[in-house]
């Protein structure tokens, strides 16, 4: 029996939360010895009530559920990640009450790229929908992964406008992965896991319960660098995410609104508690252009010691579509920036964001007068 059995039914363990369930792995690296002798618990700082639970559950694990998963995760889509597991997202794993198991539908690999959430109303007014869908495109065009929760209004609008740029998107899920929730959303989460993933704490067989969605917010946020509230009345799940983001030393982004809409009031409250106040898709990448700078950088490093490329003769297949349409316009001969604009037909606020990022890479050079150019070797 494998390490992941261990976890998978110490995670079925009623009684047993987030921190209680790292607190024993830190103090039994080994999980298996825990399930061979449970008397090993009476050592563990949990209440007397619990120990006895977790001893009496030990001796008689669920290994139905553990087999169910297992056979779950079988399919080539699907995948379950433990705290210490490799591909564990690095951001999660630094916060208060990181799930210590996750399960995985879709691209696992996107799990720790540079992720902005995303959330809002569940009945946006017009104009919130809107601007939800438009940042969203013009993030995930730029490379940013737009993470959110997959419920109706500004989650839904959020993913739809990323998948829509061709980028990517998760979705945390508040239930388990064998079932989709809302069930309006069925050809969305399918659009995610081919264009994306979606992910949960919960066990499969986890239905909709109302406890669980304030729960996954804190892995919404958990996820990101930082989270865009669009619309929010002052009491909504949008700012519990937002209160678990500045816990978690997040940023935290609001878009305005009218002073007569009540889904505005949410935002105008977390801009006068130190929300950065945004009104275009370029205030967030400014404010997290460093930051996509370095996981791009650790991006093509990676490439360039696996299989070198010789940038004057080729373009990196796996640079952003809109990267790749920059350089195609570019040649070595010194041009302006409106001669790539004409060329292109892209507009000049994407050119911009992503010049500086293809300069950071070393695929172009600028010179005097604003000119730019492909670099030589």
């Amino acid at each position: 029996m494998d390490d992941l059995c261990y976890w998978l039914a110490l995670h079925n363990a009623s009684g047993i939360g987030n921190v209680s369930f790292n607190q024993l792995i830190e103090q039994f690296p080994d999980l298996k010895s825990l399930f061979d002798s449970p008397e090993l618990v009476e050592q563990c700082a949990l209440t007397s009530p619990r120990k006895n639970a977790l001893k009496q559950y030990l001796q008689a694990p669920d290994w139905q559920a553990v087999e169910n998963a297992l056979q779950w995760s079988e399919a080539p889509e699907n995948h379950i990640l433990h705290l210490n597991h490799p591909d564990y997202p690095e951001l999660l794993r630094q916060i208060y009450s990181s799930p210590p198991v996750i399960f995985v539908k879709g691209q696992v690999e996107i799990l720790n790229d540079i992720q902005l959430a995303m959330v809002g109303s569940r009945n946006p007014s017009a104009d919130g929908a809107e601007s939800a869908w438009q940042f969203a495109h013009h993030l995930a065009a730029q490379g940013m992964v737009i993470t959110s929760g997959m419920a109706l209004g500004i989650d839904a609008q959020s993913h739809l406008g990323a998948l829509a740029a061709q980028g990517k998107s998760i979705a945390v899920a508040g239930t388990g992965l064998d079932r989709i929730y809302p069930a309006r959303h069925k050809d969305l989460a399918f659009k995610l896991i081919e264009q994306g993933t979606i992910i949960s704490e919960y066990p499969l067989g986890t239905g909709p319960l109302k406890k669980n969605f304030p729960q996954r917010n804190r892995i919404i946020s958990g996820l990101s660098v930082g989270t865009l509230v669009v619309e929010a009345a002052l009491k909504s799940g949008s700012l519990i995410t937002a209160k678990y983001a500045l816990e978690q030393a997040r940023e935290v982004f609001a878009i305005p609104g009218s002073i007569h809409n009540p889904l505005s009031r949410g935002c105008h409250q977390l801009i006068k508690s130190g929300a950065k106040l945004v009104e275009t898709a370029e205030d967030i990448l400014e404010e997290l252009s460093s930051l996509m700078i370095a996981s791009r950088i650790n991006l093509t490093n990676t490439i360039n010691h696996k299989q070198p490329i010789n940038k004057n003769q080729e373009i990196n297949s796996l640079l952003p579509k809109v990267q790749q349409k920059i350089l195609k316009n570019i040649g070595y001969s010194p041009i302006p920036v409106d001669t790539l604009i004409e060329r292109s037909g892209l507009k000049a606020a994407e050119i911009n964001a992503n010049l500086v990022l293809l300069e950071v890479d070393d695929y172009i050079q600028t010179h005097a007068g604003g000119m730019i150019s492909r670099k030589t070797v």
